[in-house]
This record gives C-alpha cells, structure tokens and sequence, in this order.
C-alpha cells in the first residue's frame, strides 16, 4: 500500500464548523497545509442561508453562501466518507480504503437529523445540507403543497420561509404549540396563532408512517388520519455524529468531550461545532447547535491547532424571523426551566424571556428586541455569581424598546 498523503491539518466534516477552522489556522498560519474532508457532495455554505435568505430574498443564490477561498496550500475533497481514526499513527482511513496522514486532526462532523423511518428523497426531507435545500426547491413552488414534521427551531422556521413563498403548508406537531419546547406558553401560543392566521394549518399527532408516490406523499398520524402533500420537510432534532471519535477511543458523553482549547482526549485530536462538548464558562459543559458556536468554535480549533495558546470561552447566541416576527437568544433556553415574562404589551409584541434555575440566569429571548445579547450574557455571568432572591426583579433589567 502506498504511503498516505500528509497535511499539517485535516479537518473532518464539510460545515461552518470547518470553514471556521480553516479561517483559524489562516490567521496564525499563511502556508500550512490543509485537507478539508467532507462527506457532503458540497463545499462549506453558511447553513442559516438554507432556512432564511435563500427563501427570502429573490436575488439570493446558494453560490454566494459558500464559504472558503481559493489557497493553494488548502484541498477540499467533497463526496468523502472517513471511517476510521488511528489516532497513534496519526492518519485518517478514506471508504476507498486509502489513508491521510496529518499533524492536527480537527473532528467537525455535525449531527445527523433524526428522523422517522421513511427513506430520504425527492418527496421526504431531512433538511440539513444544500442538496436538501435544492431537492425540496424543485418540489416547493408557489401553489404547491408541502407538509412540515416538527414545530422547534427548524421546523417553525422552514414553515415560515415556505409559507412566505406562496406554499401551501401542513404543520404536524406532538406538542400543541409551535415552539412550545423553548417559548413560554403566552408566547408560543402567539407564535402560533400567527402562523395560522398566515394560512399554516396546525394539526397535532405522531407520525405513524407514510407513502410516497412519484407525485407527492401521504402521511398517516398515529390517530389515524391521513395527509398528503407534495412533499414533506422533517425538522424533528439532530444528534451528534460522535461515532468515529468514540470509535477511536476519544471520551465521548453526548458529544465528543473537549478542553478549553478544543483539545479532545487524544493528542493533536480537536473537535469542534456541533459534535463538541466543551466548557461553556458561564453555563458548565454543554453542546451547541447553533451558527455562532460552529463559526466561532471552529476558528477557536483552527487557532489552537495552529498553535496559539488561547481558550474558546463563547456563550453563543442564536437567532431566527418568523415571519414578520424575530428573536435573538443566549444560553439555555428551554421551557422547562423558570421563566420571567417581561412583555412591553399585553399582545407580547415585544418581549425579554429570562430563563432561570435555582435564582441563576441560564438564557435570556430577546423577542423583537435587538442588539441586547451583549447585556444579556452579563447578566448570566452576574446572576451566576449572585442568584436573584426575587426573579419578578429581572423585569426591565434588559430594555424593550
């Protein structure tokens, strides 16, 4: 077998995580060189482009959310599965059975959407990637009907986007609200009364199972009743793609274990993005699924691989519009913890969630209200230090408008 090609760095996954990572080592390193792994048939894009601009603005085209230069020190293999880490020899094994040899190993290999036991295709969408934006934009036309499984993040804002394109849209949920899993009920009952008086229909139930034909898709509900579409769009959560970390021995507890540099528990092994679990510096160790910690967990990779002695110590935010409404989040933000409403109206046009455990902020939604993370994340940091004896007191720590 022949000797296997080398690079300084190889990074493992084709997403923002990776892009990031080779903006990291870029700027401490102008000619290290680089392989760019990917098992998806596309280079990097900016993915929040997939579920908003590509759908909202007419001019928006998936060649101008690609991510990464030309370098010629850099090598970008799409379409390329790796099954196999031999952290000691320091190589990485190809599906064709070839290997690649490197000096850092960055693993930024996202998540897998979960899904519901129907074969992906044409008529069935896990959306995740470009080819899942371009196959669902060649059935999801104006007049056409499409059928959206799951009211979270991307759920609800697939849904939007669609709806806002003339689509025809069915929204099946196993909670009664739209984004009942993160918003307090008021406002998840707000959001989704939006969404109906936009011409979303709403039905609650389980996917049972379905039929796809060569012109669309029936879905039948664990109840019994039948719907059929289109197409269909699965937004139902992610996990980690931890499986060749674990397969190689790393420390892995949902997601691969890191330090504060990145560093996994084998040596010149980094991870990063989704897959990562580090040490938040105000919340404790969490994994992150957002655009923010890819991006920002990536270049922080990048860095340290490079050889830069400097800790990630990012509480990322996240963000989404729903139709003509938006937010912007940090932290843990979920409905089963304590909650504070801070609403500048009774209709909740405006809104400060503070989310909190045991007198600690652990998330603040900033609903229509902007450029407000920055207070947000102080405050976390200070009620970390110094719990709040009186939640109702955090209303109007953070303006509304």
């Amino acid at each position: 077998m022949s000797d296997p090609a080398r690079y300084d760095h190889v990074i493992v996954g084709g997403g923002v995580a990776a892009a990031g990572a080779v903006q990291g080592i870029r700027a401490v390193s102008t000619d290290a060189t680089i392989a760019v792994l990917g098992a998806e048939p596309d280079e990097p894009v900016y993915r929040p482009d997939l579920s908003k601009k590509l759908w909202l603005e007419d001019d928006a085209a998936l060649d101008g959310s690609t991510l990464l230069e030309a370098d010629p020190a850099l090598e970008v293999r799409t379409g390329t599965e790796v099954t196999a880490i031999d952290a000691g020899a320091h190589e990485v094994t190809l599906a064709d059975g070839s290997r690649v040899g490197y000096r850092r190993l960055l693993l930024a290999t996202g998540a897998e959407p979960r899904t519901l036991g129907l074969a992906p295709g044409p008529r069935v969408v896990y959306y995740r990637t470009a080819a899942d934006y371009r196959a669902l934009a060649e059935v999801a036309t104006a007049g056409s009907h499409v059928i959206v499984v799951g009211g979270g993040y991307i759920g609800s804002e697939m849904a939007s986007a669609l709806a806002q394109q003339d689509v025809r849209l069915t929204m099946v949920l196993d909670e009664q609200l739209v984004m009942a899993a993160t918003f307090p009920e008021q406002l998840a009952r707000r959001v989704t009364e939006t969404f109906t008086e936009r011409g979303v229909q709403v039905v609650h139930g389980t996917v049972a199972d379905g039929q796809v034909s060569g012109s669309g898709i029936t879905v039948r509900l664990e109840d019994g009743s039948e719907h059929s579409a289109d197409a269909m769009v699965v937004g139902i959560g992610v996990t980690p793609r931890t499986g060749l970390g674990e397969a190689a021995g790393l420390e892995v507890d949902d997601g691969i274990v890191v330090d504060d540099h990145l560093r996994t528990s084998a040596a010149d092994v980094f991870a990063a993005g989704d897959v990562a679990r580090y040490p938040d510096p105000l919340l404790g160790r969490r994994r992150v699924e957002h655009v923010d910690h890819a991006e920002k967990s990536g270049e922080a990779a990048g860095r340290a691989m490079a050889g830069e002695d400097s800790a990630y110590e990012t509480t990322p935010i996240f963000w989404s519009d729903l139709f003509d409404d938006g937010y912007e989040a940090i932290g843990e933000v979920s409905a089963g913890l304590e909650t504070v409403v801070d609403a500048a109206a009774d209709d909740l046009s405006a809104a400060v969630v503070y989310y909190l455990d045991g007198g600690r902020v652990r998330g603040v939604l900033l609903w229509n209200v902007w450029d407000s993370t920055p207070a947000a994340r102080d405050l976390i940091a200070e009620t970390a230090e110094q719990p709040v004896t009186d939640p109702a007191s955090l209303r109007g720590r953070i303006p509304i408008g």
